[in-house]
């Protein structure tokens, strides 16, 4: 016990890495407050994964993969449990209809798409971005390269995968590709859906009825291929404006 105080009042939070039981890409390092208790470490993280608190239970790991401790006690202070940057915190769903299982947050191919013949494409008229980059090729003199805004975006759509951690401007808010394709209730063109990993969007991934990803309330963000940077992009750091 006396280790535990003095871990708590030497150390005020810990990295550690997050894994779910129903979620093979979920894996993120997320810094907590050794002074949180079982309960809001298990809000925090539903915030995240979409597990509900009441369905949640919390595995403690080191850092070679021995379990620590069943953190079972919803009152006790994660700092009671003494971990250290590096440990793997576990998240176990014991919901059987939990909105995490049967893979379909993370499997595009199991969401439905929207589909549309190649003949009723044509009937739509000028209306379609196909017939509106046909209209601006055709204002591009034969000696020029044609490029229009929209084939811009093609190719930026093009270099952005699902599952890609990413930066979104403006505000370099951080998070994951969830979606790529058209949108066509937002617009012609193409778009990209983000989970951000705070709750900074506006949706859960359903915008104007049309589900297009699946994520918390308030995380979800659907924006156009040049506000969006891949790369190795790690989740912000909470504590990092405090620190001097």
């Amino acid at each position: 016990m006396a280790s535990s105080l003095q871990k708590i009042e030497g150390d005020e939070s810990v990295l550690l890495r997050v894994t779910h039981s129903n979620l093979t890409t979920f894996n993120p390092d997320i810094r907590f407050s050794l002074q949180l208790t079982v309960e809001a470490v298990k809000d925090k993280l539903w915030r995240k994964c979409g597990t509900s608190v009441n369905s949640m239970h919390l595995e403690l790991y080191d850092d070679t993969r021995n379990k620590i401790a069943d953190l079972s006690d919803n009152s006790k202070l994660l700092g009671f449990y003494s971990p250290f940057d590096g440990f793997r915190l576990h998240i176990i769903d014991l919901d059987p209809a939990s909105v995490t299982s049967g893979g379909w947050l993370e499997d595009t191919s199991l969401v439905e798409k929207y589909e549309i013949s190649e003949e009723a494409y044509n009937k739509r008229g000028a209306d379609t971005f196909r017939k509106y980059r046909e209209k601006l090729t055709s204002q591009v003199p034969s000696t020029v390269e044609a490029k229009t805004p929209d084939t811009n975006m093609e190719d930026l759509w093009a270099n952005i995968k699902v599952g890609s951690r990413c930066e979104v401007e403006p505000g370099g808010k951080r998070g994951v590709v969830k979606f790529i394709g058209q949108a066509e209730p937002l617009g012609p063109g193409f778009w990209v859906g983000v989970q951000y990993d705070e709750p900074l969007g506006k949706h859960d991934g359903m915008v104007k009825g049309v589900r297009y990803f699946q994520c918390p309330p308030s995380h979800g963000g659907i924006v156009r291929p040049d506000k969006v940077k891949v790369g190795d992009y790690p989740e912000r750091d909470p504590f990092e404006e405090d620190e001097i």
